[in-house]
């Protein structure tokens, strides 16, 4: 175990200097500024919340208070920032950029653009993807906590997204529950005839996107003229409790109206309590629950139903 984390520690350095390198933060000034880092964080901080407070600042960027304040007070000497008391609370200062502060920032915000943009420009849509979705896990993994929520996007699957469907499907239920691959070849079934002949008008597979990664699908197929049936719905566990799988139940919810079906059906198991939940929030009832075995273990199917 030592030996692993010692190589782990080394990777993730490895990266680091190397990812420091390539953005340029080692600079004495960022983006061939007057600036440092922080000094640029800083005004970026100020100019994304429109009013913000040192206190505010301090706690987002874990500067210490004595640092910052020298920082801000030379911003104010300077005419970048101004300070006004808060309504709500007489005892604090809202800040704000000034006109001379936002036509400082601008050209440096505008930099920070165009370098990016650089970045990715030799990679195609897809490794841009990747990369966006690879950045947006380490943050998830590292506890990061955005200011504002990135917005959770749902669209119809390209190449690549049904295979994404069986792996993550075959991986995780593996990992959480034990189930093997007769489960996997199961989900590979169900996904290999929805690409195979689905019937656009009356069925849709979803996929969850969030800051360019894939966190979340689900199907809604026929059963019948007037059943559909909601098949294989799933979340990264990085995006759960945040809204997803409700997201994707109301888009199946909503396509089968649409579609004039008049019931919805689903099959799951007694043990996905999050699923469950999802599905009980939506208005579906338990109608039935028989002992099935799923790669040699007892678990119970359930059939939940949803009058539309």
């Amino acid at each position: 175990m030592g030996a692993a984390l010692d190589q782990r520690i080394a990777a993730v350095r490895r990266f680091n200097r190397f990812y420091t390198q390539r953005i340029g933060t080692l600079e004495e000034g960022l983006l061939g500024s007057p600036y440092s880092l922080t000094e640029v964080r800083i005004l970026y901080e100020i100019s994304a919340r429109r009013t913000a407070t040192a206190t505010q600042l301090g706690a987002e960027l874990g500067l210490d208070p004595g640092y910052l304040s020298r920082i801000l007070k030379a911003f104010r000497r300077g005419g970048l920032i101004e300070r006004k008391r808060s309504p709500e609370d007489g005892r604090a200062g809202l800040l704000s950029l000034t006109k001379k502060g936002k036509a400082t920032f601008a050209p440096l915000d505008g930099r920070s653009r165009e370098l990016v943009a650089q970045l990715l420009s030799p990679l195609s849509q897809a490794d841009q993807d990747r990369l966006v979705g690879a950045m947006g896990t380490v943050g998830a993994l590292l506890g990061e906590q955005d200011g504002v929520a990135s917005e959770v996007t749902l669209r119809p699957p390209r190449a690549g997204d049904l295979g994404w469907v069986v792996h993550r499907h075959g991986a995780l239920y593996a990992k959480e529950y034990g189930w093997g691959v007769d489960f996997e070849a199961l989900v590979a079934d169900v996904v290999a005839k929805f690409g195979a002949r689905h019937d656009p008008a009356r069925e849709r597979c979803w996929i969850a996107e969030k800051d360019g990664a894939i966190v979340g699908s689900v199907f809604l197929v026929r059963k019948s003229a007037s059943v559909a049936k909601l098949r294989l719905l799933y979340v990264e566990p990085s995006a759960r409790g945040h809204g997803v799988g409700g997201r994707l139940v109301d888009a199946c919810v909503h396509f089968a109206r649409e579609a004039g079906y008049r019931r919805i059906t689903l099959w799951t198991q007694s043990n996905l309590g999050a699923a469950r939940r999802i599905y009980e929030r939506a208005g579906f009832v338990l109608t039935k629950s028989e002992p099935n075995r799923i790669s040699g273990k007892e678990c119970t199917a359930e059939t939940w139903e949803l009058a539309l």
